[in-house]
């Protein structure tokens, strides 16, 4: 039988001041609801005798799903900050009317969401930003066996922090790569100082 994850309420960072009205309950909420969707998912896949979720999904799709979940999730439970209209648009979520029909190809009113399973919360981006980023830590468990029991995803740590892009550096991009830009040592000591949750 599958467990149904939660975050543990006593690893939030009260002390934490968030932007655009955020709460720390915004974020546990919006957790408990991928928590939910994959439990659900996994029980009805488990009972047909097929694979869960999180065995089926290749990393990088996994962190994509994930990321577009959390932002859904995020702006239905704040009280300021909706989903960018704009398709593929930065950030992902916009201040509540900053631009017309929520929707905006670039621009810094809002937070970026990432989600990564590098413990720390380095990430790769498409570029170096003034933003307000907001990363996921998680992990998945495909490797216990039997594979009935392994741990359902759980999300480990949680950054939201304000960074400029004297914070990121260039990754070098080969022949066929996308450039990329990833926050340096002091930058991602800076998204760490603002820690949302640590399990």
């Amino acid at each position: 039988m599958l467990v149904r994850n939660t975050l543990d309420s006593t690893k939030f960072n009260k002390g934490l001041v968030l932007p655009f009205e955020l709460r720390l309950d915004d974020f546990r909420l919006a957790a408990q609801d991928v928590y939910d969707f994959f439990h659900d998912v996994n029980s009805g896949l488990l009972g047909r005798g097929l694979d869960r979720l999180d065995d089926v999904l290749r990393p990088a799709i996994m962190s994509g799903v994930l990321s577009d979940m959390l932002t859904a999730s995020l702006a239905k439970h704040s009280r300021a900050l909706v989903v960018n209209a704009y398709f593929n648009g930065h950030p992902d979520l916009v201040v509540k009317g900053a631009y017309a029909a929520n929707k905006v190809k670039a621009g810094s009113e809002g937070v970026e969401i990432k989600t990564t399973r590098k413990s720390g919360g380095a990430v790769d981006t498409h570029g170096a930003r003034n933003q307000w980023m907001c990363v996921f830590v998680y992990q998945v468990d495909n490797e216990t066996e039997p594979a009935r029991d392994r741990r359902p995803m759980t999300f480990t740590e949680i950054y939201l922090g304000e960074v400029t892009t004297d914070d990121f550096r260039k990754n070098p991009r080969g022949e066929l790569g996308t450039r990329t830009a990833t926050l340096h040592a002091d930058g991602i000591a800076k998204l760490r100082r603002n820690w949302v949750y640590r399990a």
